[in-house]
Formats: C-alpha cells, structure tokens, sequence
C-alpha cells in the first residue's frame, strides 16, 4: 500500500477495512418498497412517460372488464392538481375476505405484488395485464390513492398513502350500479413531473377506443377555465381506426372503404384459443403504416401475429397476379415491400394466454398466432379479390409501380454505394473528416451553408470533429419516392459520410449496418431562425425513414447554438433557448442575473451645465446565423463538448411519431394547417 503520511521518521501506513460481505448485507424489500426503489422496472422510468403509464394501468384493468363483457363506459378526469380518476361500470374489484391473505380481496389487489385474477382464464378470458402489478404499483408511486368499489349493493371505500394502508375498507354508502372508481395523485419524490399532457392521453385513450367496439371512453380535464371533454366510441372498431389513419392521405377509386377480416379457432386449450381481427387500406403515399395489437398491448415491433400477415399479404397478392396473367411467367414476383408500399393496416389479435418477448411486451412470442393470422388473411382475402376484381387490379397494379420504383431506387443506392467506395480517399461532397477513426469518439456535424461551414471548420477539434456542410434544403422525402431521395447530391452526401446505408420501406430490408457507421454522433448543427428550423425538420425526416435505426441507438442529436450574446466590458454572457420561456424573458432574465436592469438604455445626462452621453453598461447581440459567430465563438459555445447543450433526438411513442411525419410532412396541407392554427400561441420566435 501508498504511504499516506509521515510522523518522527515512521512511515504511516492508511489501514482500510475490507468491506464486510455477510448475511447482514442482503436487504429485504418488503411489500411495495421494490417498486417505489426501482420505478423503472415497473413503469419504464420517472419521466413524463412513466407518469402516463399510471394512468395506462388503471384504465388496462377496465379495458379487461369490458373485453370481458360487463364494462360499457370508462371515463378518465385529469384534476386541477394533476390527480386522475378513473371510473368504470364493471362488476367492481371483489371486496370478500381473501382466502390465504384473510384480508379484503381490494386491499390484496392494491398493496400486493402479482395479486390479480388474470393468472388462468376462469375470471378473464382475455386480458392485457398478465403479471398483477399493475393496481399496486400505482398505489405504490402515488401519494394519495383512493378507491370505491360499488357492488353488491355497498359502495365500499379505501385509502392508502405511498402503497400502505391509510384507511381500512368500510362502506360509505348504498347504490344499485356496479363499478370501481380509483383516484391517485402521483408522487413529487419519485416523478420528475407531475403535470399530464393532455394529448399524450387523448391519443392513447382514443386508441383504445378504435380497438374495442363500442366502448365509450371519457376524457375530460378540469385544469382549463371551462373543463375540456372528449368522448370516443366506434361502431367500426379497426375500421374507423384505419379511416383514422389514412385521414388526409389520397386513397385510390374502388379502395375507399378499407377491407376488413376476421375469424378466430375453437381449440380444445383455453390457452390456444386466438381471435383475429385485420383491417387493410392502400393510399398513394410511399409509406407503410402498419400497427399491431394483442390484447390491445400495442407491439411495435411486431411478432408472430405480424408475420402471419406479412406472409399471407404477400402470397395472395402474388397467386392472385400470376393467376389473372398481370405477372408474366418469366417476371419475378412481387416482394412484401412492393405490396406493402402506401399500405395501411391494423392487426388486433386476442388470446388467453399471450407470451411476448421481453418485459415491454413490444413483441409478440405466441407461436399458434402466425399459422391462425395466416389463415384468415388468406382465405379472407382470396375470397375479397375473388368478389372484388376490379380493386384487386388496382392492388396489383400499385404494387407493380413500387416494383419498378424499388428498381431504380436500387440502382441509385448501387450508385451511391460505388461513389462512396470511389471517394474514401477524397472524402465525400465537402466534408472535413477528422483524424480519429474510432466511431464511438468521433462526431459529425452536418452544417447549414459554406458560411456556418467555414467558421465550423476552423473552430473544431480537427482529431474528432468532422464538418459537412450543406448547400441549401435537402429534398422532403416523405413527399418523394426512393429514386428521386437517392439520386440527389445532398443526400448521396449524407449517406456516404455516415456509412451505413440506408434501411427500405417500413425500416426494414436495405444495406442498413449500424457497425459501419463512422461517427457515434451525428449533430444537426442550423441557424436559430425559421429556416434552420425547417432544415433541421427535413434531416429529421430523412433519419426517420431511412436511418431509424440511429435515431433508436442515440446517435443522433440536435446542436443548441446561443440566441443572444450579452457584451459586459470584453467578456460575452451567451443566452441559450430553454424550450419553456419566450426568448425576450430569457434574455432579461439573464440581463437581471448580470446585475443590470434590462430596461436600461443610453442616456443623456446634465452635469455642471454640460451634457454628457451615459452609455449602457452592457450590449444584446442577436444570433439568426451560426456564420455570425466567428470560429472561437461558435466552438466554445456549440461545438466545444466541454460547454456545449446537445438535445438527444429520441422516439417515445413509435405510432405517433409515424402519424406526426407523415401529417406534418407528407403531401396533404390540411394537417399541417390545422397544428399551424393549434400551436400559433406557442410560437417562441418568428422569423419576420
């Protein structure tokens, strides 16, 4: 060991104690302490998206009871002060003494870990809760929980506070109706807000309206002046749903009315029994929206009910060509992604007894669910382009154009494939590589203009910084097809720099390879104005449907350049946007923080008859352009990793960040009118 010290010619040697390793070190977490230590097992995380989840629990357990066919109605209130009720008109969580815990069944609901009635299929046939934690883990995270239960005749009550019991049940009252109504208020100690957005529930609960017929879900927040209610209830189920989807799209004469199919088995096994409802509509977008469900637990990422689908779509399409002569014998058939381009489509499946991969349930492990969703897509199917002949041409027809699309598409990629094998030594467009070739240490800028390029390039670490500047807008390639993306200048640029590729429609297929990707940050780096913006929204958009993957592993980042330099003497105070405030707040804010008032301004002051001109103590410069920055400015303030803000671009909800891309940049104007009309007051700067 080191000397730590000396003492009359003696060295003193530090003594430390070995850590003690013994029973004494293993800590029991007892009830719903686990979860209130580790929130994000349970809900994903303590963000905004964790908060929603409470709410998501809650209303799932009586989405159940209406899947089990005794709940009608849901409403959901947001409360002045954030709290949620959640009513139902179920059959009411039971209150009788519990068998083993010899307490009330809702108490053991509440406050116990995996205490639920959806662990066989005697009480719930059908459900998306499986692991009963959902009840508890709200009462858990929250401060304050109340629940009633009106049934057999009593409306029955209780309370708890961070999980425990605060209140025993006791009846409050008489009724005739049926139903729980649970009210939470979120806990400040373990959320990092407790404000509810108010369109993240809208979307969610309208969602789960589209994929249960006829169940009226009520959401009303009381937090404005005059308390704003919605309701939703859809007769058409996935097919208004679909409607929905497509809204604003151009759907083709003949496809109007989306196609709908459904069917379930009988099997002898409670737990292979599967019900499968599919609702299918071509646009003329290049886009391929499709959204799977099992037991309304939305799969991104798919599963077997998805490939049942796939795999069905494509063979019918395709035995349905070469059976009518539209594809030749010596052409080759259509592939899944020429089918699937413009497609949009729901796939809702329910089974007793769903196995997903992994604990997100993102993906659906139920093997019976692909040869079952197979079947009834085929057959169903079939027999619509049977009684449908003149839409299935058109089908066919649009798959036909995706295929000759997807040919020149390919050899543009195979053109920007060998530019960038012909350019490794010369670098690609105007980059300025650096000289580290280590892609997790190494970033790239990608630059509005030769002039923020030429201040970039001298004002950056030349050993792990690279620089790509841009002429002007890149191509909008939501609006355009893969030929037209790739056999731009621009965006072959881009893809040669990255290096990895590109993924095909839907985010799948391509030469995508996240290994061979040169820089482990990608930064947009545009000017605080209008157009910045608008550029930066178009580089987004080609990283959504073509890098997605990047944006997934947190390669890609938005550059926070300052908006407003204060000049006190020779020293710059930089003031940075904080998405909360408007610009000018933020600036006197910061002027205040200096010591100076923001009201001041230069003067003329009379002293001994003479006047004198009193200049203001401090100076406000205003940022538009990077290239008003020179090179040291726009380093330490942008570039620098030692000072600079860098905003992560993440996806927290997959459907509608898709819904967003395709309305807000796709070719129908009315959407992007609507959300201009919506989201007028929130404008922070305006580019005159």
């Amino acid at each position: 060991m080191r000397a730590s010290g000396r003492e009359k010619g003696r060295v003193r040697v530090a003594q430390t104690e070995e850590p003690r390793y013994d029973g004494s070190e293993i800590k029991i977490l007892e009830g719903l302490e686990a979860v209130r230590k580790r929130p994000g097992m349970y809900i994903g995380s303590t963000s905004a998206s964790g908060l929603h989840h409470l709410v998501y629990e809650i209303v799932d357990n009586a989405v159940d009871e209406a899947l089990a066919g005794f709940c009608t109605k849901i409403q959901v209130t947001i409360h002045q002060d954030n709290s949620i009720t959640v009513v139902d008109n179920g059959r009411g969580i039971p209150v009788d003494e519990h068998p083993i815990k010899k307490i009330p069944t809702l108490e053991v609901v509440l406050t116990i870990l995996h205490a639920g009635g959806k662990f066989d299929n005697a009480a719930y046939k059908v459900s998306g809760g499986l692991h009963g934690v959902g009840s508890s883990v709200v009462n858990a995270l929250s401060k304050k929980l109340v629940v009633q239960v009106k049934r057999d005749g009593s409306i029955y009550e209780m309370r708890f506070a961070r999980g425990k019991t605060t209140q025993k049940m006791k009846v409050v009252g008489q009724c005739e109706d049926t139903g729980t109504t649970i009210t939470f208020w979120p806990d400040e100690e373990i959320f990092e807000t407790t404000v509810y957005d108010y369109d993240t529930l809208h979307d969610r609960l309208q969602e789960m309206a589209f994929l249960n017929r006829n169940l009226m879900i009520v959401l009303t927040d009381e937090r404005e002046a005059k308390p704003r209610t919605e309701e939703f209830c859809y007769t058409g189920g996935i097919i208004d749903f679909v409607k929905f989807l497509n809204e604003g799209e151009e759907v083709a004469d003949g496809l109007k009315e989306p196609i709908y199919l459904e069917g379930r088995n009988d099997s002898d096994n409670p737990a292979k029994r599967g019900e499968v409802e599919v609702a299918i509509q071509w646009n003329t977008s290049y886009s391929e929206h499709v959204m799977s469900f099992a037991n309304n637990i939305y799969t991104p990422d798919g599963g077997m009910h998805m490939e049942g689908f796939r795999t069905a779509l494509t063979r019918v399409v395709n035995d349905y060509a070469r059976k009518q002569g539209l594809l030749k014998e010596k052409e080759p058939n259509l592939t899944g992604n020429d089918i699937r381009e413009g497609l949009t489509a729901v796939i809702s499946v329910k089974l007793g007894d769903p196995q997903f991969e992994g604990q997100t349930k993102a993906k659906l492990g139920s093997s019976f669910m692909r040869p079952l969703v197979m079947k009834i897509v085929s057959d169903g199917l079939s027999e619509y382009f049977e009684e449908h002949p003149k839409q299935a041409r058109t089908i066919v027809a649009k798959a036909q154009q995706a295929s000759k699309a997807r040919t020149a598409a390919s050899k543009a990629r195979e053109a920007t494939r060998r530019k960038s094998l012909l350019e490794t030594a010369h670098l690609p467009g105007k980059l300025a590589d650096c000289s580290c070739r280590d892609a997790e240490l190494t970033e790239l800028f990608i630059v509005e203009g030769d002039s923020a390029g030429g201040s970039a390039k001298d004002g950056r670490r030349r050993d792990i910084q690279a620089i790509l500047p841009l002429r002007g807008k890149i191509l909008n390639v939501e609006r355009v097809g893969d030929h037209r993306a790739f056999s731009s200048d621009t965006i072959q640029s881009l893809i040669t720099a990255i290096g990895t590729g590109v993924t095909g429609v839907g985010g799948e297929g391509g030469d995508f390879d996240i290994a061979k990707a040169r820089y482990h940050k990608i930064i947009i780096m545009t000017d605080a104005d209008v157009d910045g913006a608008h550029i930066r929204i178009l580089l987004l958009t080609f990283f959504y449907k073509y890098m997605r993957p990047l944006i997934d592993a947190g390669y890609v980042y938005s550059a926070c350049p300052p908006i407003f330099g204060i000049k006190v003497r020779k020293k710059i105070h930089y003031v940075y946007p904080n998405g909360r405030q408007p610009e000018e707040e933020i600036l006197r804010d910061k002027i205040r923080e200096l010591g100076f008032s923001p009201d001041d301004d230069d003067e003329d002051e009379t002293e001994n008859g003479k006047v004198k001109h009193k200049k203001r103590a401090y100076t406000v410069q205003r940022y538009k352009g990077l290239g008003e920055m020179d090179p040291k400015q726009l380093a330490s303030t942008t570039m620098d990793p030692r000072t600079r803000i860098l905003q992560r671009v993440t996806i927290d909800d997959a459907a509608m960040a898709d819904k967003a891309v395709r309305e807000l940049m796709g070719n129908q104007v009315e959407y992007r009118r609507e959300y201009i009309e919506r989201h007028a007051h929130d404008a922070r700067f305006l580019d005159a």
